[in-house]
C-alpha cells in the first residue's frame, strides 16, 4: 500500500491517488468484503472464492486493516478446529462524492465506501453562466457538503454533466447548447480548485455505471431525459464509452429528416423531437418518440433492458416507461421475439450524482472503469 500520493484537499481531507491506490488481488478481496455486509467473511472463504491462498489472503487483509478500510465482524463456527474469524468493510473509512452537473442546477451527493449516501446538496446552476461561475459553483457545493464531517480518506470528485466530451483527458467538447465550453479542462480546473482527484464523465455514463454496480444487469441502456436527452450503454457488464469516448449520444440519433432543428445543428433528432412534444404538452407522442429511439438501440445491439431516468420522466414515469414499453412491444410482435423490457432506473433522481460518485468507488473494488 505504500507509495500512495496525497494532497490536502477540501476540509483538510486526503486525497488519494487512485491508480497506485490497489492492486488487482487487493481490489477482489475489498469487493468481496463489500459484498459480505456487516456480517464479514472469512480469509479462507475469500481465499477460496478468489482462488489465492491463504497467506496471501492473510497478507492482503493485514494491509487492509492496517489502513482502517477493513475490521473484525466476529467469529464464525468452523466445520474443523478454531472458529474463523470474520472481516468486514468499514463503510466509514472513505467518502466520494459524486456531482451531477445539470444545464440548469446541479445535485451533489456524499457517499461512503458500499456507495450509501450519507449527505446530499442541490442547487441551481446555469451551465451557460460561464466556465469560471460554474466551476466556482461546483466548488462551493462540493466545500459545503464535506464541511465539518469525519471523511476518513476522500477518495475525490466524480462529476456527471452533458457531453460530448473527453473522458479520459477530462476536457469537454462541443455541449449541445453550450458550445463555448468546447475545449474546457474541467477536470484539471476541478482538481486545482478542490485539491482531490476529479473523474469527469457524460451524466449517462456516470448513470449507467452506478447502474451496473448496483447489479441491474449486464446489457442495458440508461436513457436520461431532463432537460435533455441522453444515453448510456452498458455492454457485457461494462460502460461502453467507444473509441473517442463518445458513444451513447442517443439523443442526436435523426428520426425526421425535415424534422425541427436540434441544437446540435441537425434536423429531426429523437431530442429535438421529445422536447418539442413536451413543450406542446403532448407527453404521449415523447414518449412513443423515446420508445422508437429505444427500438433502434435494442434492433443495433440486442440489450437485455432499457431503463429511463431524468426528471422529465419522473414527473410522468407510467406515461413515458408505459408509452417506450408499448413500442418495444410492437417491434417484438413484428419480429417474433420477447419484447425487450422498459423499467425507471432505480435511484430515485439521483442515479448520475451516485453513478458519478462510482467514478471514484468502482475502480477500488475492481469494478467498471474510472
Amino acid at each position: 500500500m505504500g507509495g500512495v500520493s496525497s494532497t490536502k484537499g477540501i476540509s483538510g481531507a486526503a486525497g488519494v491517488n487512485l491508480p497506485v491506490l490497489r492492486g488487482h488481488n487487493d481490489a477482489l478481496v475489498l469487493d468481496l468484503l463489500r459484498a459480505a455486509g456487516p456480517d464479514g467473511i472469512s480469509r479462507l472463504e475469500v481465499a477460496e472464492r478468489i482462488g489465492l491462498t491463504p497467506q496471501a489472503v492473510s497478507k492482503i487483509t493485514a494491509r487492509l486493516r492496517a489502513d482502517g478500510l477493513a475490521a473484525e465482524a466476529g467469529r464464525r463456527a468452523s466445520t474443523g478446529g478454531k472458529p474463523r474469524t470474520a472481516l468486514r468493510l468499514v463503510p466509514g473509512a472513505g467518502h466520494a462524492v459524486g456531482v451531477h452537473l445539470d444545464r440548469d442546477a446541479l445535485r451533489a451527493v456524499l457517499v461512503d465506501l458500499t456507495g450509501t449516501v450519507v449527505a446530499e446538496r442541490s442547487a441551481p446552476l446555469d451551465l451557460g453562466a460561464g466556465q469560471p461561475a460554474v466551476v466556482a459553483g461546483v466548488v462551493r457545493e462540493v466545500t459545503a457538503l464535506v464541511a465539518g464531517r469525519p471523511l476518513g480518506t476522500l477518495l475525490g470528485v466524480g462529476v456527471g454533466l452533458p457531453g460530448p466530451l473527453d473522458h479520459a483527458r477530462g476536457v469537454l467538447h462541443r455541449v449541445t447548447g453550450f458550445p463555448d465550453w468546447d475545449g474546457f479542462p474541467l477536470r484539471a480546473e476541478l482538481e486545482r480548485a478542490l485539491a482531490v482527484p476529479v473523474v469527469v464523465d457524460k451524466d449517462t455514463n456516470a448513470a449507467a455505471l452506478g447502474l451496473a454496480v448496483g447489479g441491474v444487469g449486464e446489457s442495458f441502456a440508461y436513457l436520461h431525459f431532463g432537460a435533455g436527452l441522453g444515453g448510456g450503454l452498458v455492454l457485457g457488464g461494462v460502460v461502453h464509452r467507444g473509441a473517442r469516448t463518445g458513444a451513447g449520444e442517443f439523443g442526436h440519433q435523426i428520426l425526421q429528416l425535415d424534422g425541427p432543428v436540434c441544437d446540435c445543428g441537425n434536423r429531426g433528432c429523437v431530442e429535438a423531437l421529445c422536447l418539442a412534444a413536451v413543450g406542446r404538452e403532448d407527453f404521449e407522442e415523447a414518449a412513443r418518440v423515446l420508445g422508437t429511439g429505444a427500438a433502434n438501440l435494442v434492433a443495433l445491439l440486442d440489450i437485455d433492458v432499457v431503463l429511463l431516468g431524468g426528471r422529465t420522466v419522473a414527473a410522468r414515469p407510467e406515461c413515458f416507461v408505459g408509452g417506450a414499453a408499448s413500442v418495444l412491444a410492437e417491434r417484438g410482435r413484428r419480429t417474433g421475439e420477447a419484447a425487450v423490457p422498459v423499467r425507471l432506473a432505480p435511484g430515485d433522481g439521483r442515479e448520475v450524482a451516485e453513478g458519478a460518485a462510482q467514478l471514484l468507488l468502482a475502480p477500488l473494488f475492481g469494478r467498471g472503469e474510472g
